[in-house]
């Protein structure tokens, strides 16, 4: 797992969060409670890459929510296409009634 101290506005290509093989987790803690309804991903484009090449953009991944109990619920299963745009959006697939239950708040 990866944890994220701090977030930039801006980070040069080459200076982002890498992970060693082809799987990683990150783990964001927010000092208090949100209920989100979508997530979006930003990639460089092959235009500005250093190398010319995108092969490190995430592809397939989940997101989840945990509560203070640690209990997961998986908010959906996504899949970043890297020939698209650079920041793509993706909406929670799981209604907030279902998944606000499992965290044990409304």
């Amino acid at each position: 797992r990866s944890w994220l101290s701090g977030f930039s506005p801006v980070l040069p290509p080459g200076n982002c969060w890498a992970f060693q093989g082809s799987r990683g987790h990150v783990v964001v803690r927010l000092p208090e409670q949100i209920w989100p309804t979508a997530f979006t991903i930003w990639h460089i484009s092959e235009a500005v890459s250093p190398s010319g090449e995108v092969s490190s953009a995430p592809k397939e991944f989940a997101v989840s929510g945990v509560d203070e109990a640690a209990a997961e619920t998986l908010l959906g299963m996504f899949t970043y296409d890297a020939h698209k745009e650079i920041a793509q959006t993706f909406h929670v697939q799981v209604p907030q009634g279902l998944w606000a239950g499992c965290l044990g708040r409304r």
